[in-house]
């Protein structure tokens, strides 16, 4: 949890890819936050006071009580939490607008993407119960095209978007995950560059283990 002091956010979370996302960014923030944990092996996220917060039944959502005007905000959806998260502190989400549309546009790759196809291809490859191999080798290719994509964006660059931001937050706690995704990022050096250097930052690290 982030040490500092004031207003905490509950962070409704479970320890997956999405569900990291947001106490990396506000250890990176360094925001006061409480994890709620929201066990979604036992289903708790069908749960109706989780509906309430969360009305898709996914992880994460937060729980803002010093949000807009000073009045409490719940906030669902991974890539909107990022983006308030990021307006509110002025950090890691750039205030000039070119910049800005930079970040969005792979902050959107990733959620729209980047994530489910990784997603998809975790549970054909690894946690279907019978293993489907058109939709292992789709799913896979698919990750592999992904992959493609993000290693070319990365040549000469350090991070997706200019300065580190709620894009590489966003898109490196699915990329940690390559090897089961069927994909060997010793052959996309830009790719295991950029996540070796995402994965050493000292918040980033306090975040994946929060959950």
């Amino acid at each position: 949890m982030a040490a500092v002091t004031g207003t905490s956010i509950d962070v409704h979370t479970w320890s997956t890819p999405n569900g990291w996302k947001i106490p990396i960014m506000l250890e990176e923030c360094g925001l006061p936050y409480r994890v709620v944990p929201v066990n979604i092996g036992k289903g708790e996220q069908m749960a109706p006071d989780f509906l309430r917060i969360s009305p898709n039944n996914k992880i994460p959502a937060i729980v803002d009580p010093d949000g807009p005007g000073a009045e409490p905000i719940t906030i669902f959806e991974s890539g909107a939490i990022l983006q308030y998260l990021g307006r509110k502190t002025g950090l890691f989400y750039p205030a000039d607008e070119r910049a800005r549309v930079a970040v969005d546009e792979w902050l959107f790759w990733q959620v729209g993407g980047f994530g489910p196809m990784l997603g998809q291809a975790h549970h054909f490859r690894i946690y279907a119960q019978e293993k489907i191999p058109y939709a292992i080798e789709r799913f896979t290719a698919e990750a592999d095209r992904l992959y493609g994509v993000l290693d070319r964006r990365l040549a000469g660059r350090e991070y997706l978007a200019g300065d580190y931001s709620i894009a590489d937050m966003a898109t490196v706690t699915w990329a940690k995950f390559h090897a089961k995704q069927g994909i060997d990022v010793v052959a996309r050096p830009n790719v295991k560059a950029w996540l070796d250097r995402v994965l050493a930052r000292p918040a980033v690290q306090r975040g994946l283990a929060a959950v």
